[in-house]
């Protein structure tokens, strides 16, 4: 098939769809009554389109040149999006029969480079040009000029990147009416196929003059970055309002100051390999040639900046994880001072790691051991803010909004690529995966998960702050489950494959993994289809979309969390539209952390509380799991009588974790397990599962965790003794959530006695 046509079919595509819903959107003041296109309607329309792209081409508001960002990442992410798309679409199929091999590569080199340089930071750095000097109460960024200079200098260098397509699509097309032999030029550009990390001595010897264009695009791009950087820097320690000091910087500032301190430190070694690779190419120096250099010089430089890289784009999302989710669970940020250190020590550990892209190489392996314990050690950080968001949300009054959908999402999916990240940190296991699609899976549980999840959350949570108007909530709510279910059926599969060793960058793969690749495929196509979803809808609300009616859309001052970047819109609405400003019930108010206030979970108490809280709760929960654990042991022993169930698989439990291969040192893990692990998880997630009373919590908990233990002790039972298995399992199962919760309930009932009497003794007295 025609790859650069059908590419720029489907882009001009989305731009037709998106002019189609402009027209829609304006047709009301265009035509007469009787629904005909008025001529001075459109000419007055046609000048007010011109006045305004004018003012967009020369504006230095930071609010206008972040929305610029935010529209100029979104279409460069479309346009990977589209690539992505015809990559999956070629794996359908096992044979290379929908695109050629080269196709393929191309695709994934131009998908990687236009999502990683030319989508995610400026996206967030449109986000961060908008709110940011709102939330720090400054007039506009430091330096609005080189604001203005850093964006404008996007467009180009993408263009330069991605030139190769168009010159394809206009080669093709010349030679209907010219003779290709005069055109050889602009025959020979194509789209760059070396792989997104440009590797020489590949990079270096490709006959493509289309990679010199790209190669520049790269170098602008990383110009504007840098710019970019140093504009946040300087207006967070300098732009600051009075009310604004380092103790109460908020956290989403917090993070694109130390993001920008990355970009300052990565880009400019970025440039200057660039700018090594083209003389290279162009004036054969030899700075990546075996007798220079050498290719591995390359590698190092580029992963150099390459590691960091990541932690530009996760960092803002970190950053609006920290900053919305307290929002919708009405509390406050737990361990805000460790977040916030946790930052700063991702920043300086994520220049110390570049070398486990690298452990399949020759380096020293004194040096890979080094790299390889720094990289360990980098998770630390990151587990700090999961464990922290985990926290803010425990016990609180969470609100299941579109924003709040995502962040839990891209928690979910940010605990399975980080997890699996460190994994890969080990050298004997990274050299096995590292060629296969357990990296593309773990890499993209992050890049697809967290990191546009939370750019989509704060779209949805400050539009009514940009627009003055709702989008459609209840479509945002299907669109974020969409999202989430499309990237962990997508990434989830690709781990899976990786781990049976399908190698990934590869058009043609062997035909038994076609089923799951294609699982993969459909998955992204979920994925693609949530993302017109969010485009539509943002569209669309902004023309037709319900008026914002209130300065607190979001009812942010009932928990005291109204922070300054709504306060400036309150302060708009009252100007502007002489709107009375909020303000909530105050039978409702309440602040958004207090000790004092009791939960209202099995586990109340266990934040904020007393640790002798804590320790009550768990000896409960131990006692009742033991209760459960007995009555399940006489299930799964009339199982084993029966012969259905193979005591065996005890036994390769005890083996699991190191300890002697016997059914007693077995049967003692389970019993430790079953009174210890799993109350411990029902204690935590009980009042998140469906049920009146407590057990059939208990119920649903068990058949959840049943799934869990067919599979884990199966041993090869089938017909009627595979039926009785399952029978068994779920019967045994019932009678642990059974006994679990009843046990738990009623020793809880017997404490609140136990202190209701002793207060009542203390009142006497």
């Amino acid at each position: 098939m025609n790859r650069p046509l059908i590419e720029v079919a489907a882009l001009a595509t989305l731009l037709c769809g998106c002019v189609g819903l402009w027209w829609r959107a304006s047709r009301d003041r265009l035509t007469s009554d009787g629904g005909y296109v008025e001529r001075d309607a459109l000419v007055d329309e046609f000048v007010r389109l011109r006045g305004e792209a004018l003012r967009w081409l020369t504006t230095t508001n930071h609010r206008e040149i972040g929305l610029l960002y935010i529209a100029f990442g979104t279409v460069a992410g479309l346009w990977g999006g589209v690539d992505a798309m015809m990559l999956r679409t070629e794996l359908l199929t096992p044979a290379a029969d929908i695109w050629t091999p080269e196709t393929y590569n191309a695709l994934f080199t131009t998908h990687g480079l236009t999502m990683l340089i030319f989508f995610v930071a400026p996206v967030f750095f449109g986000i961060g040009n908008y709110v940011l000097p709102l939330m720090i109460d400054a007039e506009d960024m430091a330096f609005p000029r080189v604001n203005a200079i850093g964006f404008w200098l996007l467009p180009p260098a993408l263009l330069l990147a991605r030139a190769g397509l168009f010159f394809q699509v206009a080669g093709q097309g010349l030679t209907l009416v010219v003779d290709p032999e005069s055109i050889p030029f602009i025959l020979s550009m194509r789209e760059v196929a070396v792989g997104w990390t440009l590797y020489a001595p590949l990079s270096v010897q490709s006959p493509n003059p289309q990679v010199d264009l790209l190669l520049v695009g790269l170098h602008l791009s990383g110009v504007a970055t840098t710019v970019g950087a140093i504009n946040f820097i300087a207006t967070v320690f300098y732009e600051r309002g009075e009310g604004v000091t380092w103790g109460n910087l908020d956290i989403f500032s917090w993070n694109m100051l130390v993001t920008s301190g990355i970009a300052l430190f990565a880009f400019p070694l970025l440039g200057s390999a660039l700018v090594m690779l083209l003389m290279d190419r162009n004036f054969a120096t030899t700075f990546f040639a075996v007798e220079g250099g050498g290719p591995i010089l390359w590698q190092h430089l580029f992963w150099f900046w390459g590691h960091p890289e990541v932690y530009i784009l996760f960092l803002p999302a970190t950053g609006l994880m920290s900053l919305i989710l307290p929002k919708f669970v009405g509390r406050s940020l737990f361990g805000f001072r460790a977040v916030v250190y946790s930052t700063l020590g991702l920043s300086v550990l994520s220049f110390g790691v570049w070398a486990h892209h690298m452990f399949a190489t020759g380096i020293d392996p004194r040096l890979k051991a080094s790299f390889m314990a720094v990289s360990i050690a980098i998770a630390v950080p990151s587990a700090i803010k999961v464990f922290n968001w985990l926290t803010t949300m425990w016990d609180g009054d969470i609100r299941l909004t579109a924003p709040m959908i995502l962040c839990v999402g891209g928690i979910g999916t940010f605990i399975i690529g980080g997890v699996t990240g460190v994994f890969l940190a080990v050298i004997p296991v990274d050299i096995l995966y590292h060629g296969t699609y357990y990296v593309v899976g773990h890499f993209h549980l992050i890049v697809v998960g967290i990191i546009p999840f939370l750019m989509i959350a704060a779209s949805y949570y400050w539009y009514p702050l940009i627009t003055g108007r709702w989008y459609d909530r209840r479509l945002a709510r299907f669109q974020s489950v969409l999202l989430v279910f499309g990237s962990t059926v997508t990434f989830m599969t690709l781990l899976v494959i990786g781990g049976l060793g399908l190698p990934r960058r590869q058009a043609i793969y062997p035909a038994e993994y076609q089923f799951a690749q294609q699982i993969a495929t459909v998955g992204a196509y979920v994925v693609g289809l949530a993302a017109l979803l969010w485009l539509y809808n943002m569209l669309v609300s902004y023309w037709q979309g319900d008026r914002v009616e209130t300065t607190d859309p979001w009812d942010l001052k009932r928990t005291g969390q109204f922070s300054n970047e709504w306060a400036w819109f309150e302060d708009r609405l009252v100007e502007r539209y002489d709107m009375e400003p909020h303000e909530p019930d105050p039978d409702d108010v309440r602040p958004s952390f207090d000790a004092a206030v009791p939960g209202s979970s099995l586990g109340a108490g266990a934040v904020g509380s007393t640790w002798r809280t804590v320790a009550e709760n768990a000896s409960i929960a131990a006692v009742a799991g033991v209760v459960g654990t007995l009555l399940m042991a006489g299930g799964l022993g009339t199982a084993a009588l029966v012969g259905v169930f193979d005591l065996a698989a005890l036994v390769e439990l005890a083996e699991l974790v190191g300890l002697p291969g016997t059914p007693l040192v077995g049967a003692l893990l389970f019993l430790v397990g079953g009174a210890v692990t799993w109350p411990l998880l029902f204690l935590a997630f009980a009042e998140y599962l469906p049920g009146r009373l407590l057990f059939e919590t208990g119920l649903v908990f068990a058949t959840i965790i049943s799934s869990g233990f067919l599979i884990a002790f199966y041993t090869g039972q089938s017909g009627l003794a595979f039926l009785g298995y399952v029978g068994f399992v779920l019967v045994a199962h019932w009678a642990y959530g059974v006994g679990l919760a009843v046990t738990f309930r009623f020793l809880q009932a017997k404490r609140r006695e136990r202190r209701e009497g002793a207060d009542g003794a203390e009142a006497g007295a």
